[in-house]
């Protein structure tokens, strides 16, 4: 799990723990209080979700036990739900979809509206991460040369991408007309003080998406054009490897669940048997 993830996980924990039982109860956790905290927190969350709060909450018990801050290693009591190959890869958007968020956005002059293209614009684009775009600085982009220089934070790699016009504009615009001033180098920034970085962009797609009139099924955060954008590479018979590359994955594995997303691809190859029918 992500730092960051994990220092959230802990804190929400620990503040739990503490406001019931206080500090003296931290070191009498027992597995009911870890199994209420688990149930406490499945309701809202995809079983995806819940495996990752679980696999969090593990590392944290592990290191409470190794500190004496607990009296027993609960780790190993931490239950999560098994999951199976590929099964949290949601729905992609189709191009017309993408077209029509992208197109809804642009029409929204506003400063909340010309930073959210621009996002909208480098998700459809390039598939990057919600934080890959959260963390790009003003210096990331080379007008010159016309690149972005991209951070993989998952990954700790770095990639070089050519600046294709749709985004260019987009950004630049945001630049010129929308973005407040502020010392942070971001490049996307609040609309409201105090002018900071964004915090998080699932928000933001979310009510661009609906604003559009563009409703998939499943969760329809950034991570949907992410893998929008690797299904279309896949159907245009680009290599896993590159593919992995330019989303920053660490290796063809963490490609490999799109294969799922493909599956038209894979009628289109599929040999008529006499008597059986392809299932559509």
């Amino acid at each position: 799990p992500s730092i960051d993830a994990f220092l959230w996980e802990a804190r929400h924990f620990l503040a739990w723990q503490l406001e019931r039982c206080g500090v003296e109860g931290l070191m009498d956790l027992s597995i009911g209080d870890v199994d209420r905290y688990m149930d406490l927190r499945a309701p809202k969350l995809t079983r995806c979700s819940l495996k990752a709060v679980a696999e969090r909450l593990r590392s944290l018990l592990r290191h409470l036990h190794i500190t004496g801050r607990v009296t027993t290693d609960l780790s190993g009591h931490v239950i999560a739900p098994t999951l199976y190959a590929y099964e949290g890869v949601p729905s992609v958007l189709d191009r017309g979809q993408i077209a029509a968020v992208l197109e809804s956005a642009k029409k929204d002059k506003t400063s909340a509206g010309l930073r959210d293209h621009a996002i909208l614009q480098l998700l459809a684009a390039y598939g990057l991460r919600s934080g890959e775009i959260r963390h790009l600085r003003i210096e990331d982009i080379d007008w010159r040369t016309e690149a972005i220089h991209v951070r993989h934070y998952k990954t700790r790699a770095t990639t070089f991408l050519p600046l294709l016009e749709p985004v260019g504009e987009a950004v630049l615009a945001y630049l010129r007309s929308g973005r407040p001033v502020t010392d942070a180098r971001e490049i996307f920034i609040r609309t409201r003080a105090p002018y900071r970085k964004l915090d998080k962009l699932y928000s933001v797609v979310r009510r661009r998406l609906r604003d559009a009139g563009v409703q998939p099924p499943g969760k329809c955060g950034p991570h949907i054009f992410r893998h929008a954008r690797a299904v279309e590479m896949l159907r245009a018979a680009v290599p896993q490897k590159v593919i992995g590359d330019l989303l920053g994955h660490r290796s063809t594995g963490s490609t490999a669940p799109y294969l799922k997303l493909a599956t038209e691809d894979l009628r289109t190859v599929a040999l008529d048997v006499p008597g059986m029918e392809v299932l559509a």
